[in-house]
């Protein structure tokens, strides 16, 4: 594990971290449903602008702590660009799959917040506003979810690091968000739901890149479940 420059948000009670998950820009490692269509290079540059970009619109209006969870390692030249870019912490993804992963990154990061904000990095339409969204939502709910429009999700917020929300889901497919709804609708804890978002998974999803991007994706009514 390993830590930008200590962090110039401060951590009173009631506060939020933004976790956001990375893996190095390695072709023919990242994006490989894309790389019939950008080759393993295209692909991963594509990786690489994604990433960026994301950190870019979370850091520029931050509503809390950066964490920024990498594999393979913490130490790749990209990874310590943005950490001298940006003030974001960095800390190595543990785990045999993504759900363990992300298990234990939610709870390492609620030792040192209320409330932890996990979000990838191929989600184009995800900003500060959606993100300060759901960090509403965690003054009153136990989660909140930011379901993708292929059925994944794109955004969880956690106050509790449970297990079930992790355990035996099929990453990767369109049962992702419905499976995480039942868990949590099983576990009895008061949730909300905000507007769904395109990310960029496929090649069919190139041509909507642009578009994406517009904030009128992002201009739609969330729901809520108690």
């Amino acid at each position: 594990m390993l830590n930008a420059p200590t962090s110039p948000f401060a951590d009173p009670l009631g506060t939020n971290r933004v976790l956001v998950f990375a893996r190095a820009p390695v072709p023919g490692q990242v994006k490989t449903r894309l790389i019939p269509a950008l080759g393993a290079d295209g692909a991963a540059a594509l990786h690489r602008r994604l990433t960026e970009a994301q950190l870019e619109r979370l850091c520029a209006d931050p509503i809390g702590p950066i964490e920024l969870w990498t594999t393979p390692d913490t130490e790749h030249p990209f990874f310590a660009d943005q950490a001298r870019r940006w003030p974001i912490e960095r800390y190595l993804q543990l785990g045999d799959d993504l759900g363990a992963r992300m298990q234990h990154a939610a709870a390492q990061g609620l030792t040192r917040a209320d409330a932890v904000i996990l979000v990838g990095t191929d989600c184009p339409g995800l900003d500060a506003d959606y993100v300060g969204a759901a960090a509403e939502r965690l003054c009153s709910d136990d989660a909140v979810l930011g379901p993708a429009e292929d059925g994944g999700y794109v955004l969880l917020g956690l106050r509790r690091a449970e297990p079930l929300l992790f355990t035996g889901i099929p990453w990767g497919t369109a049962d992702v968000a419905a499976l995480t709804r039942q868990r949590l609708t099983k576990l009895g804890w008061r949730w909300s739901e905000l507007g769904a978002l395109a990310d960029v998974d496929r090649p069919e999803d190139l041509s909507q890149l642009a578009a994406m991007t517009s904030p009128a994706t992002r201009a739609r009514r969330p729901g809520r479940w108690a």
